[in-house]
């Protein structure tokens, strides 16, 4: 049913109208796939009005970081937060005008392109979607225009203001989107804790490379937060709080997510260590170069202590060299003489199957849990098995 105007409650200016479902998508239900498209058509207005409202501000500012933003939020993604918010809102029993999670959908991808951007700063990334990572091209053309000082530092700099400018987007988008529905306190205080925990991850990121940490309790804990929660369990969340979920489900819905978020980081770590980079759009052996803690990293090392394999645990100590390209191909080498290759393999598998059984909890029709497991595999690279058929 579409709300009246009065409904919809306040509007910020110069953001898009909260208008039905885009055009082409407006039966119900949609599938995940279809709302993800839905909501990057939200995407595309939210951005052309914030390209709109830099331009006003200052056009040497909306070209050099407003555009570059716009066109990183526009070049790829797999939208799978949006797509998991819809799945969230379905499962709770969310039916007809799906404008708000749209919304919220374009708001997520908002989100996870400041992250990226932060995340290259931090990590020192040349690459991100198949193009120079934002802080790379800035440092360029600072380069070729001849500009005063560091090239690099002007880049870094520049690059957290536009990661800080694609939050301001996707703050007031959400904020918008949750002052016009009837559950916009819910949803706020989702958000709310997913940007505190995207943080914390963050920072427990880098404590952990700073500290030389390698255990492998650190290292899921710095995946749940840095990546499970914001990609799967707090959009599913978000979802399911615009259609008015009890605690129940929404506990079963952070459960599923948080164990399909993990698959998906998990799989991640295997994709920077062994991926193909024509594939991922990014380098490949980056995390072992900084020597992040990854799980698989951390069980590597258990395995290699395990064994009294005492080449690979050198090769993979925290005091190792890991800058060049040869010192990436040993650790390479040693993940996969430990084993922990599949170990981190069978982890994947065995966590897309404890999603699905926490995912059944929400009380979901099976078209929407069939919609869910299709996510899962998208995120995971593994076709979800129940529980059950993994023990």
């Amino acid at each position: 049913m579409q709300m009246t105007e009065s409904e919809k409650g306040p509007r910020m200016p110069g953001l898009p109208p909260m208008t039905g479902v885009p055009a082409g998508l407006a039966d119900d239900p949609l599938t995940a796939s279809a709302a993800a498209r839905g909501a990057e058509a939200v995407l595309e207005e939210v951005l052309e009005a914030g390209l709109r409202r830099a331009r006003a501000v200052d056009p040497l500012f909306a070209r050099d970081l407003a555009d570059r933003v716009g066109a990183l939020v526009s070049r790829g993604g797999k939208r799978l937060r949006a797509a998991f918010a819809f799945c969230g809102w379905r499962a709770a029993g969310g039916t007809g005008d799906a404008t708000a999670v749209l919304r919220t959908g374009a708001a997520l991808e908002l989100l996870q392109a400041c992250a990226l951007v932060h995340d290259d700063v931090m990590d020192g990334s040349l690459r991100r979607r198949g193009g120079p990572a934002l802080h790379v091209e800035l440092a360029r053309g600072h380069w070729a225009a001849g500009m005063h000082g560091s090239a690099e530092a002007f880049g870094t700099s520049s690059a957290v203001l536009a990661g800080d400018l694609a939050l301001a987007w996707a703050d007031d988008l959400l904020t918008e989107t949750a002052l016009g529905t009837p559950h916009g306190g819910r949803l706020h205080e989702e958000w709310r804790a997913m940007r505190t925990e995207m943080v914390a991850g963050q920072y427990r990121d880098l404590h952990a490379q700073a500290a030389r940490s390698s255990g492998v309790d650190e290292a899921l804990d710095i995946a749940t937060l840095k990546s499970a929660l914001y990609t799967v369990a707090r959009p599913l969340a978000l979802g399911g709080s615009l259609a008015g979920a009890g605690d129940r489900t929404l506990d079963a819905l952070r459960a599923a997510g948080r164990c399909a978020g993990l698959a998906f980081q998990l799989r991640d770590d295997l994709l920077g260590a062994f991926g193909d980079p024509a594939l991922t759009g990014k380098p490949a052996g980056d995390d072992l170069r900084s020597r992040k803690l990854t799980y698989l990293l951390a069980v590597a090392l258990r395995l290699a202590d395990a064994a009294g394999d005492h080449q690979a645990a050198a090769t993979l100590a925290p005091d190792a060299d890991s800058r060049s390209d040869r010192a990436v191909e040993r650790m390479r080498t040693a993940m996969e003489r430990t084993g922990a290759r599949e170990v981190v393999e069978a982890k994947i598998v065995e966590l897309t199957a404890m999603s699905l059984r926490h995912f059944e909890g929400t009380g979901a029709p099976p078209a929407v849990r069939r919609e869910f497991a299709a996510l899962v595999e998208r995120a995971s690279g593994v076709a979800p098995r129940r529980a059950e058929e993994v023990a």
